[in-house]
């Protein structure tokens, strides 16, 4: 088997698909703009043009992101570098990732999301992913869990 056969943790992408009844354009709406994504993930100053740089506010230190693509209701793509607060830094290691989100107008006028986190550092490798019926959580060797994946909250923000 090859090593594209048969991925390493650190190299196999944490994704989560799901179905939406909400169209792509609201959808686009809770992933892009700061209030909305802030409802339901961290405090941000995001603008979703390709080239910027924003910052979701972590509980121990500042999530630096540069917007990689965005695609207006179809896709968002952006860099994720966290590092771990000053007094962690000799015990905690750097996480850089992408995080991506595709966007699909469905028959129905909702919305197929998937959700993409892979690229990681190999030193942050994932220990667990657990992904339920509405939303997902990802846990990394790390002191707090890191939300990945959470379509139901990102809804409800929107």
């Amino acid at each position: 088997m090859t090593k594209a056969e048969n991925p390493t943790a650190a190299e196999a992408p944490l994704s989560f698909e799901c179905e939406l009844a909400d169209p792509p354009e609201k959808v686009w709406r809770a992933l892009t703009e700061p209030e909305l994504l802030a409802a339901w993930m961290m405090p941000n100053d995001m603008k979703a043009e390709a080239g910027s740089s924003f910052a979701f506010a972590g509980s121990d230190a500042p999530i630096e992101c540069e917007v990689l693509e965005a695609e207006p209701g179809r896709l968002l793509r952006y860099s994720w570098r966290e590092r771990p607060a000053d007094k962690d830094a000799d015990q905690l290691p750097a996480f850089d990732s992408i995080v991506t989100f595709t966007l699909a107008r469905t028959a129905s006028g909702g919305t197929h999301l998937r959700i993409v986190h892979d690229g990681f550092v190999p030193v942050a490798e994932p220990v667990l992913a657990i992904a339920g019926v509405g939303c997902g959580l990802s846990l990394y060797a790390r002191k707090n869990p890191v939300a990945a994946n959470a379509p139901c909250m990102m809804l409800r923000a929107a």
